[in-house]
């Protein structure tokens, strides 16, 4: 990314409401996933993908926005077991047939590296989609050669906190991700910020160098579902506020840089 360059906004959301949103606030992207409160983000089904991706393209407001799958089949940690990369592959070419932009995904080995073998089939999977790699990338010890190996991958996107438990507490390593990603690299990767992210933190990341600023701007809607159904957990949608009020953050760092 350039100096003067435009910081991108994603929205993180699990409903047709949400990309909705999104579109109003003017978000370039969406992830779409489903239980992220609960989990981190798990693969969304068919139908809220197909749905997602026809409001995506026409929404009520606002601009079109491109709907990322994450492809993520179970919560946990990210080194796959027998027939789980299968599966990703699979999910990965259903969310590309079923028009997503892109695909959000992960592998690390047991030695804590990124799996090379799992994310260049990911890759080819998603063949013309762009393909983002996930915060398992905070879980890398040297994050540097991580972003070597995900452009030789062929990734186009890394989102990372900066291997803190909140973007905010990350912003030094994110600096040098930014900063080795635009230098060595020659930009064939874009650093995503994203964890824990709120508004007031908006500015700093951006003066970090990051290309893009990930979000949720949930809230959660109070909704007694049972001894069958979560009990008085309720459940997350997309504030729209929150939204607002980020995409006006990144807009306003943006203008500062320019």
């Amino acid at each position: 990314m350039t100096p003067d360059a435009a910081v991108a906004l994603e929205l993180a959301v699990q409903d047709v409401a949400g990309v909705a949103v999104a579109a109003s606030v003017g978000a370039r992207r969406v992830e779409l996933c489903t239980a992220l409160g609960a989990t981190g983000g798990v693969t969304p089904g068919p139908g809220l993908l197909a749905a997602a991706v026809e409001r995506a393209a026409a929404p009520p407001s606002g601009t079109p926005v491109e709907v990322h799958v994450l492809v993520r089949p179970r919560p946990g940690g990210f080194v796959l077991a027998a027939g789980e990369l299968d599966v990703q592959v699979r999910e990965v070419e259903a969310a590309v047939h079923a028009g997503a932009s892109g695909v959000v995904v992960g592998a690390l080995t047991a030695a804590g590296e990124v799996d090379g073998v799992a994310l260049r089939a990911l890759v080819a999977a998603a063949g013309e989609a762009e393909v983002t790699f996930h915060r398992a990338f905070d879980q890398l010890a040297d994050p540097v050669a991580g972003l070597d190996a995900l452009a030789a991958a062929g990734v186009a996107r890394v989102l990372t906190s900066g291997g803190a438990a909140r973007c905010a507490d990350g912003v030094e390593q994110l600096r040098a991700c930014a900063a080795h990603a635009r230098g060595r690299l020659g930009g064939v990767v874009q650093v995503m910020a994203g964890g824990g992210v709120r508004v007031e933190d908006v500015a700093a990341l951006r003066a970090a160098g990051v290309d893009a600023v990930h979000l949720s701007a949930k809230r959660t809607v109070a909704d007694d579902g049972g001894p069958g159904g979560g009990g008085g957990s309720g459940y997350e949608v997309t504030d729209p506020d929150v939204a607002a009020a980020a995409a006006a953050a990144v807009a306003g760092a943006a203008a500062v840089r320019r």
